[in-house]
């Protein structure tokens, strides 16, 4: 089991040093936001073999087969305001895709908002959540998904084209202890620099490591479809696209699919 070898290690200072294991659970973001509310420790990480009720962005699943990936959440307790909060889930993609990368030798990107990819296929699904009241942040809880072990023929039907596993792709030896850890070292060092000194500089690595930027993009929102040319993130974290037309929109949420490849 996967939290047997993972406290030797462990190298941060209090992300991850109170862990909540278990084989199975329905949604690991979900018991971290109900341990939030029980006052659970700042860099509690819940973590588990299998979800069976995983949640991916705009309410959709996130396959979660046991075994096969990392499934966990951490839940950490900012001294920044509400406001900030939606740029976590960028601020946890830089981190992850540079753990990815350093760990087991591929070149893994960042898709605006929460996806990173390999070899333009999706390899780890991030869903940002937070608990706030009268303009306090309580507390953040990040999810975050990775297929590691996970074969081409475990895949469902619906995402077994643009789904991708570590273990076909890494150049080097890895096990899911050694990138939990490495995941984590890099998450804290993020939470602290975005709290220190906010997130301009986190920013400018995630567009050094994005494949969203400068290509043209189909976005799906809540009441339109548009296509143009994805430009920026604005200081709030939001993709910036050049419509066709010209005009320069913020997308706030929704899909957004790359529709070239430079």
């Amino acid at each position: 089991m996967i939290h047997q070898k993972f406290n030797s290690l462990l190298k941060t200072k209090w992300l991850g040093q109170n862990l909540c294991y278990d084989e199975c659970v329905d949604s690991t973001n979900k018991v971290a936001k109900q341990l939030g509310v029980k006052n659970a420790p700042n860099g509690l990480v819940v973590l588990a073999e299998e979800q069976n009720a995983g949640k991916g962005r705009l309410g959709r699943g996130w396959f979660s087969p046991k075994g096969k990936g990392l499934w966990f959440s951490v839940l950490f307790r900012p001294k920044f305001v509400p406001e900030e909060a939606p740029k976590c889930t960028l601020m946890a993609a830089v981190a992850v895709a540079k753990a990815i990368n350093k760990i087991c030798g591929v070149d893994a990107k960042i898709k605006w908002p929460n996806d990173i990819l390999l070899n333009n296929k999706k390899l780890v699904g991030i869903l940002s959540e937070m608990n706030a009241e009268y303009g306090k942040l309580n507390f953040v809880v990040i999810g975050i998904g990775i297929n590691t072990n996970v074969d081409k023929s475990d895949f469902p039907d619906d995402v077994k084209d643009i789904a991708i596993s570590l273990h076909t792709e890494a150049t080097k030896e890895f096990g899911r202890e050694l990138l939990l850890a490495e995941i984590l070292q890099e998450l804290e060092i993020k939470i602290e620099q975005a709290e220190k000194e906010g997130f301009e500089n986190i920013f400018q690595e995630w567009r050094q490591m994005t494949c969203t930027l400068n290509k043209d993009v189909k976005v799906i929102a809540q009441d339109e479809t548009y296509f143009g040319r994805a430009i920026d993130i604005d200081a709030g974290g939001m993709l910036i696209v050049e419509r066709k037309d010209g005009k320069r929109v913020k997308v706030v949420a929704g899909d957004v699919s790359i529709r070239s490849v430079n």
